[in-house]
């Protein structure tokens, strides 16, 4: 009998183990982008030297950033967050630095972590370093969304 209740209990802790890994499967990450991706997902300039001309259909966030950064690991879980609490609004996505250096050249990477903010119209707006989460609510709220509070 307690040899039972004790295979019962193994067993039911295993199913909610099992089920809370399969809900937070269903989280958003931020998509990692190579210089040809993000072309086609956020700017391509090469058909667009002279004109930003984004190429999203939401609003997005580019996060340039590199594995050895201190700063930019304090960031990551905070994009991952974002991502799922404006799931459908915006998109975030993630940009190697080490990995794609034409893009970071591009937009003259110089520090990091480095944030490009990318509304549907308008021209983007570039932060860097490690921000609050409140601040990027705000900057998301205001500029990407356009839902500045009264």
């Amino acid at each position: 009998m307690y040899m039972k209740n004790l295979v019962l209990i193994f067993l039911a802790g295993f199913t909610i183990l099992t089920l809370s890994s399969v809900a937070q499967d269903n989280s958003i990450k931020p998509e990692q982008l190579t210089t040809e991706t993000f072309k086609q997902k956020v700017y391509n300039y090469v058909n667009n030297p002279e004109e930003w001309v984004y190429e999203g259909k939401l609003p997005c966030i580019v996060d340039f950033y590199a594995d050895w950064c201190k700063p930019c690991k304090l960031i990551a879980p905070i994009m991952e967050e974002l991502a799922n609490e404006y799931k459908g609004k915006i998109t975030i996505y993630k940009v190697n630095t080490d990995q794609q250096r034409e893009l970071s050249s591009l937009f003259g990477i110089r520090s990091i972590p480095s944030v490009l903010f990318v509304p549907i119209d308008g021209k983007p707006q570039m932060s860097t370093g490690a921000l609050p989460k409140e601040t990027f609510k705000q900057v998301i709220d205001d500029f990407l969304l356009g839902e500045k509070k009264q």
